[in-house]
């Protein structure tokens, strides 16, 4: 091909290579890995070296991108870490070579060849390659042969010291969708953003190609003291314009007008267009509006358009003061932090004035010593959303709930001014955590408390940091069989759709082992979860695992037998055991599945628990809607049912069927109790991790209630914690005389109790047993009477007989 081998004569590939083997030998990337992003670390460089501007990784020639003016960009960012939301602003066009991506080159040399008159002349070298500007595929591949150059210069063994920079990778928050003239929807990933395009919108035969995007800070016209945008700037992308249908833009906005007269009569929700991201933009009419969901008709079709939902004041009429007070607003905060965690790092509160909380934001201003680093792409660490009725002034205050982390002194308490929110704009402040000494790294939980100035309420929740980051040789050295399966566990929206739960089958449970009583126990105190027996009595044996638990007056072993159609333990001391074939008369100790669940979800009936968070693990968990309805007796309930609440997700189906049953259970107290109703039905379709994890998080939450003021022994006995670190955990939940209430003593409890938890990862049934050990072994033990937690151990231990006799082996076709 003629332009390639031009392009291999004018670019003297051997001279670039030589070129790369020299750097590699001075370029002190190799041994200060930590001070800098290794992809551009010659650019970083060349911040400390002011005489030396015009080195860059990137080894560009000076002919092959046009000379623009540099600015701040230019120095410190790299091709990989583009934030596509700076790509896209007017001022993307004054950057520098080095700081481009190929796209971003691309749409410059089109902008240049079909609007000259917007460029103003540039000084170009006299060897300007000006065939690279009409051939696109092979300006993409000199550029890119350069990109290519860089990376080899990475050695990934090093880098994993560094492992913060391997994150630099671009995001962008949009979809793409190519519909026929069936049409369809296209929702944004991770929000209620969708297009719904109908039926003949295009010919037969014809494609519409559908693209949406967010753009995190809305248009600044549109909030003043008449309007406030609700919803992100919304651009709409069409490939083809021959069409015979309107579309449908349906948005769900983070407000609600109150329903009070006044509030009624003054202000709307309403979507504003345009075909410029800058505006003017105009008040759509084509509106309708259910609740806080709007959908808007789009006629006047383009191949880019913006649209934006905001809060719309026709005047401010006292004792309204601006157009907050027509509207119940909600306002969403995110925790966003590095991939991995490291022994120093960044975490970023960030609000948004909408309710769109992407899953990875790139963050351009991150300062390390005080200088400015290139962007950087984080992950979402944790979201919450709270009522907002006026623009007001906010602290952030950060704690760290784990002793062997430290917030730097300066970070932990930031404010927020009402003014910042009133521009609808992103707003974010910066808390820089470290460790404490060289101890082994591991993920911790941090408080995030919002504290509104002139009043007394408290918005607070707890963030779970990521694992710290992994070894890369175990990675880059794991066979390829496991890398798969890391894969398909890592993904599981691709499995979803093809779920089926298993069938529950009501019959006798299988035994293998059993034991014959070698003495008589039967107590005058009754102890629940405990058996009692004679002498030659022939018990079932539920599993060969043992269980640590007080009896009348000391710990012991036990075993989970059952007896008499009752689940319970038995002092392993106490019993022979034997094999099946040797029991003789098995009759007593004979039981069905369907009698196993509902006995070892009976602690479920005493358990404390926060219903949102039960509902919204269950929701996030359960991915058939169908399947749950069925066992808990709902099997007439069909999608008819749900059309009231507009319920796409198969998340919101699965909630829309809890919160049913939660009704129903509360009009019926005496009878019925939803948390236990709830196990049972997750044990019946074998959820059998999503029962761990609420029997885990509601054993937590009772024993913090049950302890008060004596989870302060436990913790001496738990994590060795001592007076100080005590105290931090008490600190953020004192009252105005400096104590914490007795009533209130139940979160630092469990502000301590999550966060030793969270060291165990999956083990869930370490933390069940390691905690009921430790509160066996205190000085007055609350499992003297408070035996609950013995029966979440009967539970976990039960799992796998149900699961072996419960669920057939060969699931039906």
């Amino acid at each position: 091909d003629a332009n390639e081998s031009k392009l291999d004569l004018d670019i003297d590939w051997p001279g670039v290579f030589k070129h790369a083997q020299a750097i590699s030998k001075t370029n002190p990337f190799w041994n200060e890995l930590s001070g800098s992003n290794p992809f551009v670390h010659d650019i970083a460089a060349s911040n400390r070296n002011e005489n030396n501007k015009c080195l860059s990784i990137l080894k560009e020639k000076p002919y092959l991108f046009p000379k623009i003016s540099s600015n701040r960009d230019s120095l410190d960012s790299s091709g990989d870490e583009l934030d596509i939301d700076c790509l896209l602003r007017k001022s993307s066009a004054r950057r520098s070579g080095r700081s481009k991506s190929v796209s971003d080159f691309l749409d410059i040399v089109d902008n240049r060849r079909f609007n000259p008159h917007k460029t103003a002349p540039q000084k170009v070298t006299a060897s300007d390659m000006t065939w690279l500007q009409n051939d696109r595929e092979a300006y993409k591949m000199a550029w890119l042969s350069h990109r290519q150059l860089t990376r080899s210069c990475l050695d990934l063994e090093a880098m994993s010291h560094s492992p913060g920079w391997a994150q630099t990778q671009a995001t962008d928050i949009h979809v793409v969708c190519k519909l026929n003239h069936k049409g369809g929807s296209v929702q944004l990933p991770d929000s209620d953003i969708n297009i719904h395009v109908p039926m003949g919108h295009v010919l037969p035969g014809e494609f519409q190609e559908v693209g949406l995007k967010a753009i995190l800070n809305p248009p600044l016209s549109c909030n003043n003291e008449l309007s406030s945008t609700v919803s992100p700037l919304i651009e709409l992308t069409l490939s083809n314009l021959n069409t015979s249908e309107a579309i449908f833009l349906e948005v769900k906005v983070a407000a609600k007008v109150k329903n009070d007269p006044l509030s009624q009569v003054m202000s709307d929700i309403v979507c504003f267009f345009s075909l410029n991201k800058e505006g003017p933009f105009k008040k759509l009419e084509n509106c309708y509006i259910y609740q806080d969901t709007i959908q808007v008709k789009l006629t006047d079709l383009s191949h880019v358009m913006y649209a934006v939902i905001a809060i719309q004041a026709s005047k401010i009429q006292p004792p309204a003061t601006n157009v907050w007070d027509y509207v119940h607003r909600t306002v969403s905060v995110g925790i966003y932090g590095p991939k991995y965690i490291h022994p120093s790092f960044t975490a970023v509160f960030t609000v948004f004035g909408h309710n769109y909380i992407p899953g990875k934001l790139t963050i351009c201003d991150i300062k390390k010593g005080g200088k400015s680093m290139p962007p950087v792409v984080f992950q979402l660490w944790g979201k919450h959303t709270f009522l907002l009725e006026n623009p007001q002034d906010l602290n952030i205050s950060l704690t760290s709930c784990d002793p062997d982390f430290q917030i730097k002194m300066e970070d932990q308490s930031k404010n927020i001014k009402k003014e910042e929110l009133k521009t609808g704009e992103m707003v974010r402040q910066q808390f820089l955590f470290s460790m404490l000494g060289c101890r082994e790294m591991h993920f911790f939980v941090f408080l995030v408390q919002i504290k509104i100035l002139k009043s007394s309420q408290v918005t607070q929740f707890h963030v779970t940091t990521p694992e710290p980051a992994p070894k890369l040789s175990g990675i880059i050295n794991r066979p390829k069989r496991l890398q798969n399966r890391k894969e398909i566990k890592s993904a599981p929206w691709l499995l979803i759709p093809t779920i089926r739960y298993p069938k529950f089958q009501d019959k006798p449970l299988s035994v293998n082992t059993y034991g014959v009583a070698l003495k008589t126990v039967l107590r005058q105190n009754k102890i629940d979860y405990l058996l009692e027996y004679f002498k030659g009595d022939t018990i079932a044996l539920l599993g060969e695992d043992k269980v640590k638990a007080i009896g009348q007056t000391k710990v012991k072993d036990w075993y989970v037998g059952v007896l008499r159609r009752k689940i319970g333990l038995v002092h392993c001391k106490n019993i022979k055991v034997i094999s099946k074939e040797q029991a003789m008369d098995t009759a007593d100790s004979e039981l069905t599945t369907r009698n196993l669940v509902e006995q070892i979800a009976l602690p479920f009936k005493k358990l404390t628990y926060i219903y949102s968070a039960v509902l919204s693990t269950v929701s996030e968990s359960v991915y058939d809607w169908r399947a749950l309805a069925e066992v808990l007796g709902y099997s007439h309930m069909s999608l008819d049912d749900f059309n009231e609440a507009h319920i796409d997700k198969e998340s919101e189906r699965v909630a829309h069927v809890v919160k049913k049953m939660k009704q129903d259970c509360h009009a019926n107290k005496k009878k019925r109790l939803f948390l236990y109703e709830l196990i049972v039905a997750l044990l019946k379709i074998d959820c059998q991790g999503l029962v761990a994890r609420l029997t885990q998080d509601t054993i937590i939450l009772t024993s913090a209630v049950k302890l008060g003021k004596n989870w302060r022994e436990l913790a001496e006995k738990l994590a060795r914690l001592t007076k100080q670190q005590i105290e931090a955990y008490e600190v953020p939940h004192q009252g105005k005389n400096g104590a914490v209430a007795l009533e209130m003593m139940w979160k630092p409890a469990y502000d301590f109790l999550y966060t030793w938890a969270a060291h165990y990862g999956d083990g869930y049934r370490d933390v069940l047993q390691d905690l009921q050990s430790a509160l066996d072994k205190m000085k007055n033990p609350v499992t003297k009477e408070w035996r609950e937690l013995t029966g979440a151990l009967i539970l976990v231990n039960c799992m796998e007989v149900l699961r072996a006799s419960a669920f057939s082996k060969i699931e039906e076709e």
